[in-house]
């Protein structure tokens, strides 16, 4: 086709128009309302647009095409990140109001649009008919706000698009982002004396992005498979009538979206003899690896394998097999490939680690009590134990508690499991101790719940961003502390109501969810509120900042919680809690280090009326938990902000999630570049760098030092940095804290160090360890000058950011970023919903002279692990 050649535009309807690029350029314009140089932008966009068109393009094939040109700007300048989003959203307006929509006309109609969604959605099934019986449908119509569209990043609709909103039996979308942040307020409300009232208040928050609620939540709130919760922590029984009942309730969590932990310490070891048919035990690892397969099979909605953690305490004498189930060599069936492993580690253990002394394991048919003791009380009868093997009365192995301890961190660096949790910890700072010991956590290390053969942990989580209760900058920054105090309180409230609400297959998990009424709300951004206010994550200005703001919400919530209690009365659990003694988190401190016998190294400080909220707690409160801070990986991108309490991955990298490919640019550090007057200046060094400031600062002294110091990356930190946020927020937090950690060091000694601070700091848990040589750079191109760069000149090819998949024509048309795919294969690239099993494909593009192929920094395994099925798994809390 020559150049000539008309280009026609397959409408939604099935007719064909020729190609209207004055259409193009108005919603080009229309997106970059409120930038700078709104005409400039979209003639640059709808240039760089025609080079990619080819005849008989779909309009869902053009809009995509519109987006990933504006993506591929995004390295050069954040805004086209804004005019992306834009772009996204109006697609999904068109598939409610039709083509041709304007922004003024979708502000219009959003109300009415609405009342029609549910009316509809609740006529096909996949609405709650309360919805439509409840509700004031004009009312909260007439509360959407859908300039907070704008609120959202691409990454954030394309997630919600992908991951959360609601389709029809055609497939197509049948929300729109307001639309998606009402139904789930709704879906909360339900059981609300004023159910309209309460969405709206609801809604107010989330579609402010100022608190999210999880996964699980967001996918289901308000449909009518209100399936709500998002942990599910439970143990199996050494009998195999449990373990057959296990795998069933493995499989209904599964299926409903539950992250899940389970327990295998009680599984008696492999030659154990098993009295009722004079046999031996296979021991628990065949029985994982069985359960291993489980997930597999039960892949959720067809899109991700199940997802779940196995715990184990390495006092096992089975231990030595667990710790290699993640190993890629060996038996494959006594390997694990989809679950992850936790170690559930003793105080006892950590001082014999200090001490160099002998670690026994034992094997749990001969030693039953173990697993249900912790602490003092532990350690006093592991010692009875070792003097009976000492004498020959109890099968053992040994093994010097250092090289253990040394053989779970050289597993845990290559394989990154098992993660390091500590149960003494755990159990010993719990409030709701008086239903039994904890065995366990969850998925992702948040969770700290009691669990038995009649209970099902189960627990509800949402985090606050804190970044939207932030304004202004540097010394002019500041929390707007009123606003974050109504976040905490309204989240609590929200998440109460969940718990009565949701819907679960397994009755043990409803009789837990009803008896404790667990909560775990959290925070994410808040290293974008360090950024903000100027401090580096590696300083005692953040390590303050964390304690106060976790202080805060912590108070608030329990507050909150106290209230409710008065309201809607304590939890069925509450009488005999260290709650009702009147303790609050902060408090387990001191119980600890008197258990333990060894110093607790945190600082002490606090700042806001405790005395009487311990009086209050005491006459009552809602929930057996309040606080666990989550990782955040997939709500985090909705939310436009940085996940939990992780760093800075890069200023600029390529993200892969299960909903896509995506170029992050970090906006603060570019506003304060830009404020030094030399972003235009550094930022092809930027890139040159992948994202180093480091390094461009060593090539150009115009970079200031302290901007520097500020945006330090995830493996520029030292170890301990994490180690301290961590413990200064673990004070604060009932529950307990999804810590990745990201180290450049690969020494053992070092790690071990790290660990042994983490568990003297009073941490409960660990999660991910990342090591920088694991991570590797994608080739990827970005412009650079070449001729100063390698001191010559002259044209070549590069591949964009974006571009187009193998499934796009060959023709010239389809050269240029973000190619449009030929009908029936919609463009893939950045942002676009490739599948989660393969690294996005990239093609060649034409570029101009001096542009050549450097190295990108791909960060599937940024917040997520670096294998990519361990990736289909890491949102699974959020």
């Amino acid at each position: 086709m020559s150049t000539q050649d008309p280009i026609r535009v397959v409408k939604r309807d099935g007719t064909i128009a020729p190609y209207d690029g004055y259409e193009i350029a108005r919603s080009i314009e229309e997106a970059a309302a409120g930038l700078d140089d709104q005409i400039a932008r979209a003639t640059q966009l709808r240039s760089e647009l025609e080079i990619t068109l080819f005849d008989q393009i779909t309009s869902e094939q053009l809009d995509e095409a519109v987006v990933q040109v504006a993506l591929q700007n995004v390295k050069d300048d954040p805004a086209y990140d804004t005019i992306a989003s834009r772009l996204l959203c109006k697609s999904l307006y068109k598939t409610i109001f039709g083509e041709g929509v304007t922004r003024e006309e979708v502000y219009a109609f959003h109300g009415e649009a609405f009342v029609g969604f549910v009316l509809r959605g609740v006529e096909l099934g996949l609405l709650d008919t309360r919805l439509r019986e409840l509700f004031d449908l004009e009312r909260l119509g007439s509360a959407l706000d859908p300039s907070r569209d704008d609120l959202l990043r691409y990454v954030g609709v394309q997630t919600m698009r992908t991951r959360y909103m609601i389709a029809g039996p055609d497939g197509r979308a049948m929300e729109m982002p307001q639309f998606f942040w009402m139904r789930v307020a709704m879906g909360l409300s339900l059981d609300e004396e004023d159910p309209t009232a309460a969405a709206i208040g609801f809604y107010d928050k989330m579609s402010r992005l100022e608190y999210l609620a999880a996964g699980s939540t967001l996918v289901n709130a308000g449909t009518s498979y209100s399936q709500l919760s998002n942990c599910f922590v439970m143990q199996m029984e050494d009998e195999i009538e449990h373990i057959a009942k296990s795998v069933r309730d493995v499989m209904w969590l599964t299926k409903g979206t539950g992250g899940i932990g389970l327990s295998v310490t009680k599984l008696r070891a492999e030659g154990s003899p098993i009295r009722s048919n004079n046999t031996t035990s296979t021991g628990p690892i065949p029985f994982m690896h069985t359960i291993d397969s489980t997930l597999r099979a039960v892949s959720r909605g067809g899109k991700k394998f199940g997802a779940l953690c196995f715990y184990m305490e390495n006092w096992h004498l089975d231990f030595p097999a667990f710790l290699d189930l993640r190993q890629n060599s060996g038996d494959p069936y006594r390997r694990t490939r989809t679950a992850n492993t936790a170690v559930w580690i003793s105080d006892e253990f950590m001082k014999r680690v200090e001490a160099d002394q002998t670690w026994y394991l034992f094997d749990p048919a001969e030693v039953p009590d173990l697993v249900e003791l912790t602490g003092r009380a532990f350690s006093q009868r592991y010692a009875e134990y070792v003097a009976m093997a000492d004498a020959g009365r109890l099968k053992h192995k040994t093994i010097g508690a250092r090289e253990q301890y040394r053989a779970i961190l050289t597993s845990l660096q290559s394989t990154s499991h098992p993660w390091l949790t500590w149960k003494d910890t755990i159990n010993t700072r719990a409030l709701n101790d008086n239903t039994g010991a904890i065995h366990l956590s969850n998925l992702c290390t948040e969770i700290c719940l009691p669990q038995d053969r009649d209970n099902v942990s189960v627990c509800n989580l949402a985090s606050i961003n804190l970044s939207r209760h932030v304004t202004g900058r540097r010394q002019h920054a500041v929390v707007d502390w009123d606003r974050l105090a109504e976040s905490a309180r309204l989240a609590v409230r929200q998440l109460d109501n969940l718990i009565d609400i949701t819907i679960s297959s397994v009755p043990e998990s409803e009789r837990s969810n009803e008896l404790n009424r667990a909560l775990g709300l959290g925070v994410m951004g808040f290293t974008d509120v360090v950024e903000r206010f100027g401090y580096s994550y590696e300083s005692e200005q953040a390590y303050a900042l964390i304690d106060q703001l976790m202080e805060f919400v912590s108070w608030h919530a329990i507050d909150a919680s106290a209230d409710l209690a008065r309201e809607r009365g304590a939890y069925a659990n509450f009488e005999g809690s260290r709650w009702s003694q009147g303790m609050v988190p902060f408090d387990s401190l001191d119980l600890l280090e008197n258990d333990r016998g060894v110093p607790v190294d945190v600082d002490r400080t606090t700042r806001l009326d405790w005395d009487s909220l311990r009086a209050k707690v005491a006459g009552g409160i809602r929930n057996s938990t309040l606080l666990a801070i989550a990782p955040t990986a997939s709500i985090g991108l909705v939310a436009g902000t940085t996940p939990g309490l992780d760093p800075q991955f890069s200023q600029i990298f390529s993200r892969a999630t299960s909903s896509g490919k995506f170029l992050e640019v970090n906006r603060n550090l570019v506003e304060d570049l830009r404020r030094a007057g030399i972003w235009e200046d550094v930022r092809e060094d930027l890139l040159r760098h992948q994202g180093d400031l480091s390094k461009v600062a060593a090539e150009r002294p115009e970079v200031p030092t302290e901007l520097v110091e500020i945006y330090q990356t995830s493996f520029q930190l030292s170890g301990m940095a994490y180690v301290e946020v961590a413990a200064r927020a673990q004070k604060w937090i009932d529950q307990a804290i999804s810590r990745n950690i990201y180290l450049a060091d690969r020494q053992v000694s070092s790690m071990v160090d790290l660990y042994s601070a983490a568990w003297r700091k009073g941490v409960k848990t660990t999660y991910y360890l990342h090591m920088m040589p694991r991570h590797t750079a994608e080739q990827s191109t970005v412009k650079v000058n070449k001729a100063e760069a390698l001191g010559g000149a002259g044209g070549g090819s590069r591949r964009g950011f974006g571009a187009a998949t193998s499934g796009a024509p060959s023709a010239p048309a389809a050269r240029g970023f973000g190619a449009a795919a030929p009908s029936g294969s919609a463009p893939r690239g950045f942002g676009a919903a490739a599948p989660a099993e393969s690294a996005a494909p990239t093609s060649t593009v034409e570029a101009p002279d001096g542009a050549t192929e450097i190295e990108v920094e791909d960060v599937s395994g940024a917040q997520c692990p670096v294998d990519p099925q361990e990736r289909l798994q890491c949102e699974s809390c959020q």
